[in-house]
């Protein structure tokens, strides 16, 4: 059968990392989901990304880190927290970050839901190039303006040293099936080891 030859496999790792869980007000309004809790894993973003990178793994978890101060004990209220980035959405990677953080917490540009009656408009919630003191990101609560910095430098976890090799041997077509795998492996033992070393390359500061 089609399903069995083509399975989707990946990195066990992946199945660590902690979910983040939300209550979604629209979710239980529409019926999607009892009481509107969603949980999202590391995996689900993934597969909306198409890829596993030190980008994403950064943007799950500053915005897994960044709810876990905000919110305390509560859960996070999912669009209901406005984000905001000090680059432009088309620098760097800032508009790969958003994508990310939108997914998780539903907060959109001008291009997001725009509500029904008045209510659960997630447009206007993302905003980029702000003054936020040098912070990666920064996330805010409707409810009581409460905001909190987050601040992720990854570069401290060095990547392997044969990584850059085998990258320009695969761009160069002349990488074999082994190196192409060897090269996969080796990129996902650094995503990995970002998420092993949170308290490194994650910091937040409430203000």
């Amino acid at each position: 059968m089609l399903t069995q030859r083509f399975k989707m496999t990946y990195p066990q790792f992946f199945n660590k990392i902690p979910t983040i869980k939300l209550q979604d007000e629209l979710a239980s309004f529409l019926g999607a989901f009892e009481d509107g809790i969603i949980e999202f894993s590391y995996l689900d973003i993934v597969k909306s990304a198409g890829h596993s990178c030190p980008t994403v793994i950064g943007a799950y978890l500053m915005t897994k880190e960044g709810l876990k101060a905000l919110y305390e004990n509560e859960l996070p209220k999912r669009g209901q927290i406005i984000v905001e980035f000090k680059e432009a959405q088309n620098t760097g990677v800032a508009g790969v970050i958003g994508n990310v953080i939108m997914n998780i917490i539903g907060a959109a540009t001008t291009n997001g839901f725009k509500g029904i009656s008045g209510k659960f408009d997630r447009n206007y919630l993302m905003k980029f190039e702000q003054d936020i003191n040098g912070a990666s990101v920064r996330f805010t609560r409707v409810d009581t303006q409460k905001s909190v910095d987050v601040f992720y430098d990854a570069s401290s976890i060095k990547a392997h040293e044969d990584m850059n090799f085998l990258m320009q041997k695969s761009f160069q077509g002349s990488a074999t099936k082994e190196e192409k795998i060897e090269f996969g492996k080796l990129w996902q033992e650094r995503v990995e080891m970002i998420f092993e070393n949170l308290s490194t390359v994650i910091k937040t500061k409430l203000i």
